[in-house]
């Protein structure tokens, strides 16, 4: 292994240490593991893959309503409560 240096933000270094934490690994160890995701490419297929999904699964069901277009908001207030 090889020693560098990075800077992280505030933000970045307590959610690494959160989740060093939380899977009781070293932080270093998070950090690699996050570089081996990207550096894989994993990150960009599961996103690439969420997206084509979404795409896949437009139009494919029906609500019985002909104006959801319109009123997409108003349906999904009532659905939600919110």
């Amino acid at each position: 292994m090889h020693r560098t240096q990075i800077q992280l933000d505030e933000r970045q270094l307590s959610r690494f240490r959160q989740l060093a934490n939380q899977r009781g690994v070293s932080l270093a160890q998070v950090i690699r593991e996050a570089l081996d995701e990207v550096l894989e490419g994993r990150l960009i297929r599961d996103a690439r893959e969420v997206r084509q999904k979404a795409i896949a699964a437009a139009g494919r069901f029906r609500s019985g309503r002909r104006d959801v277009a319109e009123r997409h908001d108003e349906y999904l207030t009532e659905a939600f409560g919110s």
